[in-house]
């Protein structure tokens, strides 16, 4: 543990980008919470292969906000505070409108919004008062380039996620009198277990030339542009949005 070893969050961790960041973090000396839905198993090996010590394993269906509150408050507990909040957990769910049935249709919308947008929601509230008491810290946001191009087949991911921006953008606003900073990054496609199908599918080659750079990112990217905005230095970068896609998608 360094002398500025911070205690850090990251929701989303078993795997990808989520697990990415946590090594970040670890590697500069953070103390982390590697936080599941479901995925014990996963988020214990994630934890185990951290470089340093004290790092912890959390769990909360991020769509029950009791659950999130009292996970929140366990990695604080055990992390002797909380310094960091990374909101990187999602879920993708296809339910494209022409092809879906209501009560699908129904079903994707509440457990996209409650994970993706109302989730992240309630774990900054319940991280605020941990915040505060450090003297100040950072809550990153993990968004979507589909908040900003949409997602034809997934439209309740890419609205759960223009929320997360707005969502930011307002505690961004709000805290940071109270030296929280609040930043958010919006990959395009990763290159994770999870978007492997379609990388290695009929459309993978298509993905891939979207990026003038002829590939997608690698969660590593992804976690430093995470790591930036919850340093000190990026403070008075509160409010902003980093684009992690290549110039796959370019926006004014």
């Amino acid at each position: 543990m360094t002398p500025d070893s911070r205690a850090v969050l990251v929701t989303g961790a078993s795997r990808g980008i989520g697990a990415a960041i946590a090594r970040g973090f670890a590697d500069r000396g953070d103390r982390v919470a590697v936080h599941h839905g479901s995925s014990g198993d996963r988020a214990r090996s994630v934890r185990d292969a951290l470089p340093g010590g004290g790092h912890v394993v959390v769990q909360a269906d991020l769509a029950d906000p009791e659950a999130v509150r009292a996970c929140v408050d366990s990695a604080a507990d055990q992390l002797g505070g909380l310094d960091v909040l990374v909101n990187n957990a999602g879920v993708f769910l296809a339910h494209p409108p022409l092809e879906t049935s209501w009560e699908d249709w129904q079903a994707a919308w509440a457990r996209t919004l409650a994970t993706n947008l109302v989730g992240a929601a309630s774990a900054t509230y319940a991280a605020i008062p941990h915040l505060r008491a450090a003297g100040g810290g950072a809550v990153v946001n993990v968004s979507s380039r589909g908040a900003f191009r949409g997602e034809p087949n997934n439209p309740a991911y890419a609205a759960s996620k223009a929320g997360l921006n707005a969502f930011g953008q307002s505690m961004a606003l709000v805290l940071a009198p109270h030296g929280i900073s609040v930043g958010t990054v919006a990959p395009g496609f990763v290159q994770t277990e999870m978007a492997r199908p379609v990388l290695e599918g009929a459309s993978g080659d298509a993905v891939r030339a979207q990026s003038p750079y002829g590939r997608i990112a690698r969660p590593e990217e992804v976690a430093a542009a995470v790591l930036w905005l919850a340093s000190p230095e990026a403070a008075f970068s509160t409010g902003t949005i980093i684009d992690v896609n290549g110039a796959s998608y370019l926006r004014s």
